[in-house]
């Protein structure tokens, strides 16, 4: 039988990416890598494939490997390259790994529901990293309470441990219990219960898994390398790791990889609706879905905003980084110049102490500065990927007039969002979402703009290339590919409010994660 496995964790970081955490924007989903490479090292690979995708998920990052005895997991709160290093890495030695870099969607910012998740088996044990969000985490629950109890034979393995709150870890609850099959047939009938948005990467001491739900909502590509093969959330981690694109895990399929080979199962029927926003604002420009280039995809939008939202300017600037391709379209289609009107300091979202009110009431200039002399004496558009409170456009647009403007036209590549997403991407609420209490007149009074334009749903989805019955709009129409239970069922912090309730408490074990 393989050796009872072990988590190791470093220290007690905290990490906030917000310019200002009052004004949260659309935070990353996060990153999943699996790699089978017998005879590579799978632990540097996997390093390498989470510090490609970091911009999914920044709050915390882990490492699972399998030497075929034993799986290790080493995880922690801060980013990839705070997390890991040389000694740490080289203390991970085997054939087969996965790695996972987190933002939360379900569950607080904590070490304890840091990924991967960890359980011990009747045979051995499971990790497991989760991209997305699953809605019927409600459901999970019941189903994970009436798994055999804290007398069962797991009791040695699972005693005094952390305590984590995430759907991740209910998922890694039900795979782990199948004292009388294999985890390939459970995974088979776990998968088809799960509600949601999921790209999965788990693993047991010598088989790789992924799957993907079978709305596809979240990315996730297979790729080859000469003596294995790597699965991860976008094309750019295996472009990093020098891997091949094989093609994209299809929604509603799970891959097997072993000794045995690559195998695949269809435990759904496809229903497409890939996430629009991965093409706004989410993956990285370099990236590739379902056919498409993000970043062209970017470029065209802000090319379409200057033909529905033309004005005469004389230099079109992007917010940076996430704003600078649809302003080269912008700029392109426009003929105005483009050019560089803010500087960004690229560490400022790294560090661990949060600007004081005193900063955020100045300005936020933190993480964002105007460049004067770019800007003094002109008319200026500038162009962003989305508008959620409003707060940190305001900022801008305020730099902006002090270092000279004339005038200030925003334009947004993204139509207002006016919905909450449950798949994977954290929104304000509702209520917080200024485009549901004001036109776009209104919030451009709001922010300080001259005008501001957003661009049509029918011009962002036109940008993808990709058939709108097969994309999620749901941040932007209301219209949820998978339906929704009653809200009290949903939220970041539904297992743990569980957990404090004395009436809902009871129906909620708590789920032991090292």
């Amino acid at each position: 039988m393989p050796q009872p496995s072990s988590v190791r964790k470093g220290g007690d970081g905290r990490l906030t990416m917000a310019l200002d955490p009052q004004d949260q924007g659309p935070q990353d989903a996060c990153g999943v890598f699996g790699v089978w490479a017998p005879g590579e090292d799978v632990a540097k690979l996997t390093y390498f494939g989470l510090y490609a995708l970091q911009h999914r998920g920044q709050e915390s990052a882990g490492i699972a490997v399998s030497n075929g005895r034993q799986i290790l997991v080493y995880k922690d709160m801060g980013l990839v390259s705070q997390v890991f290093d040389e000694t740490t890495l080289a203390s991970l030695k085997g054939h087969l790994a996965i790695g996972h870099s987190r933002y939360s969607t379900t569950g607080a910012s904590t070490w304890e529901n840091a990924q991967p998740t960890f359980r011990p088996t009747a045979g051995g044990s499971i990790a497991l990293g989760h991209n997305g969000n699953l809605i019927n985490t409600h459901e999970l629950r019941g189903l994970v309470s009436d798994l055999p109890g804290p007398e069962d034979e797991l009791e040695l393995h699972t005693r005094h441990v952390e305590t984590s709150t995430n759907d991740t870890s209910l998922v890694t609850a039900l795979l782990a219990h199948h004292p009388d099959t294999t985890l390939e047939l459970r995974a088979l009938e776990v998968l088809p219960q799960l509600r949601g948005a999921y790209s999965f990467v788990w693993m047991n001491e010598d088989t790789l898994y992924a799957a993907r739900d079978p709305q596809g909502i979240r990315p996730l590509v297979l790729g080859r390398l000469d003596r294995g093969w790597v699965v991860a959330s976008e094309d750019a981690a295996l472009a990093t790791i020098g891997a091949s694109v094989v093609r994209e895990v299809e929604p509603g399929e799970m891959i097997v990889i072993d000794e045995n080979g690559l195998r695949s199962h269809r435990f759904a029927e496809p229903e497409p609706k890939g996430c629009v926003f991965e093409y706004v604002y989410l993956a990285r420009p370099d990236a590739t879905i379902a056919g498409r280039s993000v970043h062209e995809s970017r470029v065209e939008m802000g090319r379409q905003l200057a033909r529905e939202f033309p004005v005469e300017a004389d230099l079109v600037i992007p917010v940076p980084e996430s704003g600078t391709p649809a302003a080269a379209g912008y700029a392109e289609e426009s003929g105005i110049p483009f050019g560089q009107g803010f500087v960004k300091n690229a560490y400022v979202g790294r560090t661990f102490i949060q600007p004081s009110q005193t900063l955020r009431q100045l300005g936020i200039r933190l993480k964002l500065n105007a460049l004067d002399h770019m800007i003094r004496g002109k008319r200026i558009v500038v162009v962003d990927d989305s508008i959620v409170r409003g707060n940190t456009q305001r900022a801008q647009v305020r730099m902006l007039r002090e270092a000279g403007a004339l005038e200030v036209h925003v334009r947004i590549s993204s139509p207002p969002v006016k919905w909450p997403c449950f798949y994977g991407i954290d929104f304000a609420t509702r209520a917080e979402l200024i485009a549901n209490g004001l036109t776009p007149e209104e919030i451009a009074a709001s922010v300080g703009a001259d005008t501001l334009g957003y661009i049509s749903l029918d011009g962002m989805v036109d940008a993808t290339k990709q058939e709108r019955t097969r994309l999620c709009t749901a941040c932007f129409t209301g219209e949820y590919p998978v339906e929704l239970p009653d809200e009290s069922l949903l939220g970041k912090h539904l297992l743990e409010a569980t957990l404090a309730s004395p009436t809902l408490g009871k129906a909620l074990p708590v789920l032991n994660n090292p």
